[in-house]
């Protein structure tokens, strides 16, 4: 797969529905769109082998359990606490090589392999570690696909919100904590998470990658074309973040203020 094709994938990603977003692809896509040319099939083979060994499970264990156990002790599937920094932390392509990631992307193959055998279970976008929430016959409970997806009691939840610095009127309510978001949402908080390091590391053409995978993710929104542009200015492409800019201003919204700032910014540095 070319980078080519990896940006059609994402923008029909980004026209699907939530119900049909095909998370699996879309991530494959988005590790291709970063480093083209690569065999996507491990990837593919890892989830069709989750997948299978978890509706073996389901008959006989709790979804909670059998999902963990699947990925985490049959797949082996867990975080890398050793190169917590290492670039294929991000990527599923490596991912699913190596079987050691971050908690946003060894997530795509849990949510993968719950919706082929019919569990319930949506990510946690929670604050500075993503989780995943997954529906019991005793109600919902946290999984952390980082620490071989175990369960993740309410009072650790409060404790880590708290050291993430929520308040405690916040910390304390489940309801927010636990709250789902769409499989959409889990891919742009892995690309986000490459943006963020790309930054750090002063890989502006890293950064304008991930932005754009977002933007291409999520065309109503206008943000990712902000970092876009941010990432190409960083550059020196200045005709190319005044491109971007023109593309946040396509959509509405109540920051029309804050992007003419940012265009006027970028066209006296062309003057």
């Amino acid at each position: 797969m070319t980078r080519d094709e990896a940006i059609e994938v994402l923008t029909e990603a980004g026209e699907a529905g939530d119900e049909a977003f095909p998370l699996l692809e879309a991530a494959i896509a988005c590790a291709i769109h970063d480093y083209p040319f690569r065999d996507p099939e491990p990837a593919r083979t890892l989830a069709a082998h989750a997948a299978e060994r978890l509706a073996e499970r389901v008959g006989n264990e709790g979804p909670d359990d059998a999902l963990a156990e699947t990925m985490a002790s049959d797949l082996r599937l867990n975080g890398d606490l050793l190169n917590y920094d290492h670039a294929g932390n991000t990527d599923v392509i490596d991912v699913a090589e190596r079987r050691r990631g971050l908690s946003a992307a060894l997530s795509v193959f849990y949510l993968d392999a719950a919706r082929r055998v019919g569990i319930k279970a949506r990510g946690v976008d929670f604050p500075g570690h993503f989780l995943l929430r997954v529906e019991t016959p005793e109600g919902p409970v946290a999984l952390d696909p980082f620490s071989q997806g175990r369960l993740v009691l309410p009072s650790e939840l409060t404790r880590r919100a708290l050291r993430a610095g929520l308040t405690p009127h916040v910390a304390d309510r489940l309801d927010v904590l636990m709250a789902p978001v769409t499989d959409r949402q889990a891919l742009i908080r892995l690309q986000n998470v490459q943006f963020s390091r790309a930054i750090r590391s002063r890989d502006y053409e890293g950064a304008e990658r991930s932005a754009l995978r977002r933007a291409l993710l999520d065309p109503e929104d206008h943000r990712p074309w902000l970092d876009v542009a941010a990432a190409r200015e960083k550059q020196g492409s200045l005709a190319g973040a005044l491109e971007a800019l023109a593309r946040a201003r396509t959509v509405d919204d109540p920051m029309e203020i804050t992007r003419q700032m940012s265009v006027d910014r970028v066209r006296l540095q062309l003057n």
